[in-house]
């Protein structure tokens, strides 16, 4: 079963940019977005026979998800039942016979690091949601999670040891959710992986130069992680600031 994740920074803007050809080709069970900044009926691509499902944000041009899925699922939520954070359309569940899949794309702590604070209440209510879905069946977890977990996981981590997304404060909890049972599944199949990244800024040819950082990733229930086939960055995809990732399981 193959599952594609991928921040588009603007479906809109990706639909311009060679979206078409990728979805077609990838050929997945499930297609996973963040960031689609878009309200309902502002798009008029075909998904052909995938089944549809989105969450807005409140605030028009602004954060978003969907998921694409070639069957019907037994459920679809969207959220994870805290009014707090639910008006920001960052969270699907989709329900699965044998898994919950949930799309994130998790706040930003910005720039001076001015909504840390609500980030570190997001990610302890983010994990307990996590871990109620796993008490059910096993969770696949896809998307920007705005944080790169170790020094290989960017290309200059002296540097942005007090940037949004490589604090001490989020790469903690990034340790609590993996240490909860759960596997970040490219670190799994490929542990010494160096250069290797999903987001490069715009600014100073970063993406020529590959000077980026791995901040969107598939994790998954420790239990199936015998499931597991593949795990893979897909780099060569242009459109966003951000690459699609890719997951393949044994389901």
């Amino acid at each position: 079963m193959k599952f594609i994740s991928w921040n588009v920074n603007g479906f809109r803007a990706v639909l311009k940019k060679g979206f078409d050809e990728f979805f077609v080709k990838s050929d997945a069970d499930f297609f996973c977005l963040q960031e689609t900044k878009m309200q309902a009926n502002q798009h008029e691509y075909d998904f052909l026979d995938y089944h549809e499902f989105y969450n807005y944000a409140q605030k028009k041009g602004y954060s978003g998800t969907a998921i694409f899925a070639k069957n019907e699922p037994l459920s679809v939520s969207y959220g994870i039942n805290i009014e707090e954070h639910d008006t920001e359309g960052r969270v699907i569940t989709y329900e699965h016979e044998q898994f919950y899949l949930v799309t994130v794309y998790t706040p930003n702590s910005k720039r001076g690091l001015e909504r840390l604070d609500y980030r570190m209440v997001w990610e302890d209510d983010f994990l307990n949601y996590i871990k109620e879905l796993d008490q059910v069946k096993p969770v696949i977890v896809c998307g920007d999670l705005n944080v790169a977990h170790h020094k290989i996981d960017l290309k200059n981590p002296s540097s942005n040891r007090l940037s949004a997304g490589f604090t001490d404060e989020e790469r903690s909890k990034m340790t609590q959710f993996l240490d909860a049972g759960f596997i970040d599944t490219f670190r799994f199949l490929h542990p010494d992986a160096k250069d290797s990244y999903t987001w490069w800024s715009y600014m100073n040819q970063s993406r020529d130069r590959n000077v980026g950082w791995r901040i969107d990733y598939f994790i998954v229930s420790e239990r199936i992680k015998d499931k597991i086939v593949r795990a893979e960055i897909l780099d060569d995809i242009l459109g966003s600031d951000h690459c699609p990732v890719l997951l393949e399981l044994d389901i």
